[in-house]
């Protein structure tokens, strides 16, 4: 069955903008119509990412619908400042070392993000995480899996009570979807998503993002309020057409 992407309309806010996927979206949201708002402690580096973005990459974005915040997502208030009540969806996908950005900023930053979601009656958000958090441990490659338990367990941990917020937290009455990712590439958007229940194989952070942008704007989005393990390779088919319609198949 085949799912309209509504037309674009409304604003977008984009948590984490100067990341690989964060940027994809921001990009794929202007090209769908969209005005776009992102919050970043270093403005200067939101920048055309290079999967979309092509010979474009590395570039500032040149484009009027796109404001770029000069903040910090574990400040309440700078998180507050770009929700407004004309947003018609958020996809956080932040990132970074734990050394750099702390042992809770996921927790504590998208704990505000909810916060200002329920102060301007927002509902859906696109929370990227990745394979391995949560019950989906087994389905990470078995490499993946020392790095889970070893250099990456503070990270990991983070990214389990990001995603308790939406599972049984305060976001539990949100339209989320908790997007787990497998492996993520820069290249070039393929169209190909698969959601799957076994191993996990790679993914373009492109597809990703196409992915969390249909999760804000399908009215019949069949992962609102779950977990889907996402790659290319694999498990059911999610395809996006190029008149922006979702569509499932088996």
């Amino acid at each position: 069955k085949q799912h309209v992407v509504l037309a674009g309309s409304g604003n977008i806010v984009v948590f984490g903008g100067s990341g690989g996927t964060g940027s994809e979206v921001i990009y794929q949201a202007l090209k769908e119509g969209y005005s776009v708002t992102t919050l970043a402690r270093t403005p200067g580096s939101v920048l055309i990412p290079p999967g979309s973005g092509g010979s474009e990459e590395g570039k500032p974005f040149a484009d009027d619908n796109l404001t770029v915040v000069k903040g910090d997502i574990t400040n309440k208030q700078d998180v507050a400042s770009v929700m407004s009540p004309d947003t018609v969806g958020v996809v956080v996908a932040l990132g970074g070392k734990t050394k750099d950005v702390g042992p809770t900023m996921l927790t504590d930053g998208t704990t505000h993000v909810i916060d200002a979601m329920k102060d301007n009656g927002v509902k859906r958000v696109a929370v990227v995480t990745s394979i391995g958090v949560g019950d989906s441990a087994e389905q990470a490659p078995f490499f993946f899996k020392v790095l889970m338990f070893t250099v990456m367990k503070s990270i990991f941990t983070d990214k389990g009570n990001q995603e308790a917020l939406f599972l049984n937290g305060p976001g539990s009455d949100l339209e989320y979807c908790l997007v787990r990712p497998g492996g993520l590439g820069t290249g070039a958007p393929t169209g190909e998503v698969n959601v799957i229940q076994g191993e996990a194989g790679s993914i373009e952070r492109a597809d990703v993002a196409a992915f969390c942008l249909s999760a804000l704007l399908d009215p019949g989005f069949e992962y609102l309020k779950q977990a889907p393990c996402i790659s290319s390779v694999g498990g059911t088919s999610w395809v996006k057409d190029r008149q922006g319609k979702g569509m499932m198949e088996a």
